[in-house]
């Protein structure tokens, strides 16, 4: 099973990220992905430039609007992400559990979908497994 661990924080962790040495911030991620990496289970896992550096695609009108960053709310924003394979929704709890995050920091876990939650005999969804296998196939070129 995949999930996602969705990295989110308030103001009160944003403060004490700026407030912390960046290699104390580099080194703890740093041994924590390594460690999901030795485990076997780290499929994924990037951090987000600052939300002054994005803008936001609202679809509410006729055309798309687009707005530049900064945007809503601290707690409403998506800081970074890992992918996990693990065995069941309890192992998944265990590393997002371990991450080294601190008070007003907090993960969302989600489950990726799998193509067998889909039914198979769906054009599309017989399209996208073909897809991956191509993206796969170039990844290992």
């Amino acid at each position: 099973m995949k999930f996602m661990l969705i990295m989110r924080a308030t103001d009160e962790a944003v403060k004490a990220y700026e407030n912390t040495p960046f290699e104390e911030v580099i080194e703890a991620m740093g041994k924590y992905n390594e460690s999901m990496m030795k485990a076997g289970v780290l499929l994924a896992g990037e951090g987000l430039t600052d939300a002054s550096e994005g803008f936001v695609v609202d679809f509410s009108a006729e055309a798309p609007l687009i707005t530049d960053g900064p945007y809503g709310e601290t707690k409403e924003l998506f800081n970074g992400f890992w992918i996990i394979e693990v065995s069941s929704r309890e192992e998944a709890a265990e590393w997002a559990g371990r991450a080294p995050l601190g008070p007003g920091s907090f993960l969302e876990v989600r489950r990726v979908t799998e193509f067998d939650d889909f039914s198979a005999d769906n054009e599309w969804i017989q399209k996208e497994e073909g897809w991956r296998e191509e993206q796969a196939q170039r990844a290992q070129q």
